[in-house]
């Protein structure tokens, strides 16, 4: 960290500075399993420690204890002093307090990984594009374990005719989303441990903007879940691209609320632009990033709602714009809104593929003041490339996921941590 060779970064730094990291790594790895808040904004400089992905695109993050697994579409990753290459089909894992890449877990997912989701028991839970995993079936959607990468037996999920996008996991249950069709369209709420479909849960998206009806994302409170993606309809209640759903009940309901702001079209080319979403820590707000081109209104833009506002109207907090640069992924830690895609600018209102009045240069990666929906200065910059597809906040700090390889103007392929300070 901060100290280069003159082209990439000196790892295994013996600062104090840094032991004094890997401890509180360690000791949080233990007690976390979950994203959590932060206390204050990350550090701006990576550590040194993580491995590097040496082709394609990381599309998800997950932490089940001390580990990290990173999902997405690549063939190599390397650890953090360059010295050896593991191939790795899509899916990988590594110690979050040493950055050792687990050899044991190597299983072989012949497809894309867009979801990731921990589990109980030392395993995770992995969707995407895939119809079997070490050559044993498994349709979209697959447990494994995390000491050998083998299937865990008993778990036999029913999803077909598509993709799995995105997951969330809330004690015994898994919630899925994606463009699948079965055991239900789109959205699905699964037992944990078998992998059956739970009757309780029957709240079906619908009207798409597109062929076909797609979840991009998923989002857990303590009782609400947020789901967007193609649809304009909740149970057949619109709900243009986004929706909340009542889930403190046995039976999920969608909840009462509602927003129009998505109903405006962005470009052609982007039928259905919004994308990641989430959670307060507190689950009293969350927070929605968008695609969509140059366009006024919600394109290209980073969006605060209240959680349990009411009505058919509701209208953001705040909207921070890039001025015309996709966002995909979003964390909110309490202290920051972090958004990530191949953005140039934050505060961009007035930019149309340009910096317009009052513009802050944020590349590839920036955070947003949760109250004033404002960037904070926080700037450590990243090379843009398609974009950031993945956040996780653990306690430690926020781990990021994309195509690139430049991060916090350091060496750092694909996935990349910056620290807590």
């Amino acid at each position: 960290m901060g100290t280069t060779n003159g082209k990439y970064p000196l790892h295994y730094a013996t600062s104090a500075r840094n032991w004094q990291m890997l401890a509180r790594l360690a000791l949080a790895a233990i007690i976390a399993s979950a994203p959590t808040a932060h206390p204050r904004v990350v550090l701006a400089d990576p550590i040194d420690s993580t491995p590097h992905v040496l082709d394609g695109i990381v599309n998800a993050i997950a932490v089940v204890g001390r580990t990290v697994v990173v999902g997405g579409a690549f063939s190599e990753v390397a650890d953090a002093a360059r010295t050896t290459t593991y191939p790795r089909a899509n899916l990988f894992a590594y110690d979050l307090a040493t950055g050792r890449v687990l050899e044991d877990f190597a299983p072989v997912v012949p497809g894309a990984v867009h979801g990731l989701a921990a589990g109980e028991r030392g395993t995770v839970y992995v969707g995407g594009q895939f119809h079997g995993v070490n050559n044993e079936p498994a349709r979209a959607l697959a447990r494994l374990r995390l000491s050998d990468g083998a299937l865990v037996p008993g778990f036999a999920p029913r999803i077909g005719g598509g993709t799995v996008t995105t997951l969330a996991r809330q004690g015994s249950q898994l919630y899925v989303g994606g463009d699948f069709v079965s055991p239900r369209t789109a959205l699905a709420r699964l037992d944990a441990v078998t992998g059956a479909t739970d009757p309780g849960f029957a709240v079906t998206p619908g009207k798409p903007l597109t062929r076909r009806v797609k979840v991009y994302a998923l989002a857990l409170s303590r009782d609400r879940l947020a789901v967007d993606g193609t649809f304009t309809t909740l149970d057949g209640a619109s709900r243009p691209q986004l929706g909340l759903i009542d889930v403190s009940g046995r039976a999920a309901k969608v909840a009462p609320w509602r927003t129009d702001v998505y109903a405006r079209r962005c470009m052609a080319a982007f039928p259905s632009y919004v994308r990641g979403l989430d959670f307060a820590p507190d689950g009293r707000y969350f927070a929605v990033v968008t695609t969509g081109g140059p366009r006024a209104g919600m394109c290209d833009t980073t969006a605060r709602f209240e959680t349990y506002a009411k009505g058919s109207r509701i209208k953001p907090t705040w909207v921070n714009s890039t001025g015309g640069d996709s966002l995909y992924a979003v964390s909110v830690t309490g202290a920051a809104v972090y958004v990530g895609g191949h953005q140039r600018w934050l505060d961009n209102p007035r930019g149309h593929d340009s910096a317009g009045p009052g513009a802050v240069s944020r590349p590839g990666i920036g955070a947003i003041h949760p109250r004033t929906g404002k960037a904070l200065s926080w700037n450590p910059t990243r090379e843009r490339g398609i974009g950031v597809k993945a956040f996780y906040a653990h306690p430690t700090g926020l781990l990021v996921g994309s195509d690139t390889t430049r991060l916090g103007r350091e060496y750092h392929a694909r996935i990349g941590m910056f620290p807590l300070p």
